[in-house]
């Protein structure tokens, strides 16, 4: 490999995708020598067009392994990568200046640069989010997306031995702090040095956007407050939800649960997540209609929907606030016996909610899934909890995107489960190994289904039936279910607002 041939589809990179201009050539070459550090260059005379990152980025890693600059482990080549990005990344006000002329255009032109920008740069891994397995199952509750992450890079031994051994730092406080932007990162937290936020103001506080690195939908972003504070679903937290669906009307924007088990986040860092994706959540039917008195201006109703969600929208913003404050206060403190709902029990809450603000047409929308993290002695992990028997699939809290209906899936399901399948297309005993015992059960419980599983269909069958365990899981997290019984405990609940 010649090392000024790769140095040079770098650069060109660089300026086919507007990172650097011309008049930066020289001097973001120069970066980039210091970073391989290499003192002699010679241009190629050879030119090169529409270069592909991921390849380029490759060669100049390989060198960099070659040479002894890096260690040959992902973790060590993930942060030498961003520290060859940062040669061509544009300063933060540059970005901001950028963002912010756009939006006066509009907010969606300001949104579409910076997501494409954040993929330029390679702090979106566009390449490598290609990689993760996607596909949908219609169920009852309509069509549900299913995804198996495998995107997001596992630590290797010798990263996690050295990362054993690191002096621990309290810089950056969290992964979600403002001041990762620029940090070059170590062995046990990423590099961010091609991260450029956002500063967006939020019903008066200060706070910041950004993209998630392995975005599992369109324009995954991540809008994160400018203290280190913990999460906390409540009043204000709602007026940031709302005036950021005000600001970029295009996009949606949750939270987590403020809770453990049912949280799936960091709680320890108070931020939302959103993008421009049609969840499958957004477009699920109503059970039935619901009226909140004092509050004419908002319609509300009940979701046809595996967790318990209450929809509100209205174009009036202040009864919609006022509405969704009310639903949680009354649900913090709500307990019903009959469907197993306690608001605390020896002082530890158990009740919050995990809200996502959209728009509906011209109004703007809440929807609302009531959570509750009791445990009990049958359900130590929790009794809305993914149940025991569909952990073969998924035993991770639910959070707030697979509240919405995207499932994401552990990475080791791709490898599991085609020994799985191999398993049986070779009418061999599952449970003689044990990477294919945990699933036996679980495949015993659907090949009745099925008159004939062969070669033809068995990629299919298993899609659609990780998926509709990955609706079981869903309703495990739902504390009425859909049926007559849960409908009635929802009515309880709404009358107990009402009271």
């Amino acid at each position: 490999m010649d090392i000024n041939v790769a140095i040079k589809k770098m650069v060109t990179y660089a300026l086919e995708k507007n990172l650097i201009g011309i008049e930066e050539k020289v001097y973001s070459t120069n970066l980039l020598l210091d970073v391989l550090n290499l003192d002699e260059y010679v241009e190629p005379e050879e030119e090169f067009h529409d270069v592909e990152l991921e390849p380029t980025l490759k060669e100049l890693l390989d060198f960099a392994v070659e040479n002894k600059l890096i260690e040959d482990s992902i973790v060590y080549r993930d942060l030498f990568d961003t520290k060859i990005m940062n040669c061509f990344t544009p300063r933060p006000k540059t970005v901001i200046d950028e963002f912010n002329k756009r939006y006066q255009e509009s907010p969606k032109e300001a949104t579409n640069w910076y997501y494409q920008f954040s993929k330029d740069t390679d702090y979106v891994r566009s390449y490598r989010i290609k990689k993760d397995l996607r596909w949908k199952v219609d169920t009852e509750y309509g069509a549900i997306d299913i995804t198996i992450n495998l995107s997001k890079p596992e630590k290797d031994p010798k990263a996690i031995a050295a990362a054993k051994l690191m002096k621990q730092s309290s810089y950056p406080k969290c992964q979600l702090c403002k001041e990762n932007e620029g940090y070059r990162g170590r062995v046990n937290h990423p590099a961010r040095e091609t991260i450029r936020i956002i500063p967006i103001n939020l019903a008066g506080d200060d706070f910041f956007l950004q993209y998630s690195p392995y975005s599992y939908f369109n324009e995954h972003c991540i809008v994160f407050n400018a203290k280190h504070i913990p999460m906390v679903i409540n009043e204000p937290a709602l007026k940031h939800l709302l005036a950021f669906v005000e600001m970029f009307p295009h996009y949606l924007l949750g939270s987590n649960a403020d809770l453990p088990i049912v949280g799936g986040s960091i709680l320890t860092h108070d931020h939302y997540q959103g993008g421009n994706y049609l969840f499958p959540m957004l477009t699920a039917d109503k059970v039935f209609d619901i009226s909140f008195k004092g509050y004419d201006e908002v319609k509300a109703c009940y979701l046809k929907w595996p967790l318990s969600v209450i929809r509100i929208q209205s174009k009036n913003k202040e009864q919609l606030l006022s509405l969704a404050l009310h639903i949680l206060n009354q649900w913090r403190g709500y307990s019903d016996e009959e469907s197993f709902i306690y608001a605390e029990t020896n002082g530890v809450p158990h009740n919050t909610i995990s809200p996502i603000c959209h728009k509906i047409g011209e109004e703007f929308a809440f929807d609302l899934a009531l959570r509750n993290n009791i445990t009990t002695d049958e359900y130590p992990l929790g009794v809305y909890h993914p149940h025991q028997e569909l952990w073969n699939i998924k035993k991770e809290n639910i959070g707030l995107i697979e509240v919405m209906g995207l499932a994401v899936l552990p990475s080791r399901l791709k490898v599991e489960l085609q020994r799985v399948k191999d398993a049986l297309l070779a009418n061999k005993d599952l449970l003689a190994d044990e990477v294919t015992a945990k699933h036996a059960s679980w495949v015993e419980s659907f090949k009745g289904k099925y008159p004939v599983i062969d070669q033809n269909n068995i990629d299919e069958i298993f899609n659609c039936e990780v998926g509709y365990t990955f609706k079981k899981v869903l309703e495990c997290a739902g504390v009425y279910k859909q049926d007559e019984k849960g409908f009635a405990g929802v009515k309880r609940f709404i009358d107990y607002c009402n009271r």
